[in-house]
């Protein structure tokens, strides 16, 4: 191996290293008060393998580790991005928990969850995607409930329990998928390339769906966001929603067979994206807290996201994974920037409201597709892939949704902070919001010509301009019209489904007494001889037509 290639593959190594030796370096008490200030770096030698290093590099661990990690083309884009969020909410975390108490344990899990969740991106191997997406998703319980308030405990609660059914599903698949390799830890490519003709093929891609949509949110399996993200501190909030559901989507990119058609998977996958893109816009305006709007968007988004992989796998357009992540990283970018900016414009009164809000619209705007944003580069890069069927148009309309959503989101804002005394927030959480919103509105641009194949003039032209301004008039239309029924707003809790069943508990903590009545009741001699009558006469009427 060459000085170059050794080189690049310590960098990539160091991406996963750094952040684990900072958490260690919590245990003691001289660096343990620094933390915090020193988070805003552990995610720096991330962002330069995925701003650096090319395509291929990988490095392999020896015995014990057993760990391959490797870079491609959408793991460099998600790693960028997240890599980016991560640390401009470090910053963003040092001066919004300053003096709070718990910093040493916020930051500790805080820490992990970087690890894990940068380490998804770039681990190559089955059982070290395992081992990383394990550690992203049980250390971001220290995040979510770190409040300790009711609302903190039990949104923790709900997120582990999904959380390791999600894990339950994905570690039957892996053992199914590594099941026919020479090596009891193959390379993830070497597993996927023989999946479609695998006998268990069926089972091990439904198994995947399961487990990675729960941690995407996928509808029905989305409880755990809009419950997290209201209970958890704003920067840990901003990195749930615009990082840890990333390990979902670099799941299916990694473990579904994009090389192979399967028309009938891709149907599954894109009918639930679109489902869960619709679905998380309506629960979404009926909120009343900008956190929670914003827990539904996300799982909006994700939905989209699915469709997108879903289409791809439909066709075997192997160009599926690079859009997704391109979809992914805008998503990162501008929901990062908004939760952010939740914190700063509550903190921020008098003159300066009115320009916190504006770049506030800007990015919400940015998620329905606005014209010259990341939005708009993300959808026009995607539409070619979709085609110019249903799916097309199912996934225009919910743009429609997303802007709905996102005026309802910027409406309560500028309710919410209508009262704010003249203030403003600290630079510490100011500047890097600042940085994260340029962020998401700049680097799109960078990576859009190579990406989609067409040119940055052709986000110019009218059809362009045209595909993306028409379903936001119809959301702009609708959002007047939806005024009319204000009304419905809190009417569906934060969790929706989930607590609609809390609320059936009683209801059904009876069920065991009636099932114990009726079989006292089927015990007794003239109801049970009756019973045993209508079954033979059943059963003779049977054999009497069958002969």
């Amino acid at each position: 191996m060459s000085a170059a290639a050794s080189a690049a593959g310590l960098l990539l190594a160091t991406a996963l290293i750094a952040p684990l030796a900072l958490a260690a370096a919590c245990l003691s008490r001289v660096v343990r008060a620094r933390v915090p200030g020193l988070l805003w770096l552990a995610p720096l030698p991330a962002l330069l393998a995925a701003g650096l290093l090319p395509a291929g590099t990988a490095i392999a661990f020896s015995v014990p580790f057993r760990m391959a990690l490797a870079l491609d083309q959408p793991g460099a884009i998600l790693l960028g991005g997240a890599a980016l969020l991560w640390s401009t909410a470090g910053a963003y975390a040092a001066s919004y928990l300053r003096g709070k108490p718990g910093l040493t344990g916020f930051c500790f899990w805080w820490l992990l969850t970087l690890a894990g969740s940068l380490g998804v991106l770039i681990v190559a191997d089955i059982a070290g995607f395992y081992l990383l997406f394990t550690l992203a998703s049980l250390s971001a319980y220290g995040l979510v409930a770190h409040e300790q308030t009711d609302a903190a405990r039990r949104a923790g609660l709900v997120y582990m329990v999904l959380a390791l059914l999600g894990e339950a599903f994905l570690l039957f698949a892996f053992v199914m998928l590594a099941a026919g390799q020479p090596d009891p830890n193959p390379l993830i490519r070497d597993a996927v390339a023989a999946l479609p003709g695998s006998p268990m093929r069926d089972g091990i891609i439904a198994l995947l769906m399961l487990g990675f949509a729960l941690k995407m949110g996928l509808i029905p399996l989305h409880v755990w966001l809009p419950l997290a993200h209201p209970a958890a501190p704003m920067p840990a909030s901003a990195v749930l929603s615009g990082v840890l559901v990333k390990a979902g989507v670099i799941g299916l990119i990694r473990f579904l067979p994009f090389e192979a058609p399967l028309p009938a998977w891709g149907a599954v996958l894109a009918t639930a994206g679109i489902l869960t893109a619709y679905g998380g816009a309506a629960l979404g305006v009926v909120q009343r807290r900008p956190k929670t709007i914003l827990a539904y968007s996300t799982v909006s988004q994700m939905g989209l996201v699915a469709a997108i992989l879903g289409a791809g796998l439909a066709a075997g357009d192997a160009s599926a994974p690079g859009l997704a992540a391109y979809y992914g990283l805008h998503h990162t970018l501008v929901k990062g920037g908004l939760f952010l900016a939740v914190g700063v414009a509550f903190a921020t009164g008098g003159a300066r409201r009115l320009p916190v809000l504006l770049l506030t619209g800007l990015l919400a705007l940015s998620l329905a597709g606005l014209p010259l944003t990341s939005g708009a580069l993300a959808k026009l890069a995607v539409k070619p892939m979709l085609g110019y069927g249903l799916l097309s148009i199912a996934v225009s309309l919910a743009a429609a949704g997303s802007t709905l959503l996102m005026l309802h989101f910027i409406a309560v804002m500028v309710s919410e902070t209508a009262d704010n005394p003249p203030s403003n927030a600290p630079p510490g959480e100011t500047v890097p919001w600042l940085a994260i919103a340029a962020a998401s509105l700049l680097i799109p641009w960078w990576l859009y010509p190579s990406l989609s194949g067409g040119t940055l003039a052709s986000a110019w032209s009218l059809p362009s301009l045209w595909k993306l301004v028409w379903p936001m008039m119809l959301g702009v239309v609708v959002f007047m019209a939806a005024k009319r029924f204000a009304g419905l707003a809190g009417r569906v809790p934060e969790g929706d489904i989930l607590v609609l069943a809390e609320r059936q508990a009683p209801r059904l903590a009876r069920l065991p007494a009636a099932i114990e009545r009726l079989d006292g009741q089927l015990r007794l001699w003239p109801v049970a001889g009756l019973v045993l009558l209508a079954l033979v006469i059943w059963l003779g009427g049977g054999f009497l037509m069958a002969a």
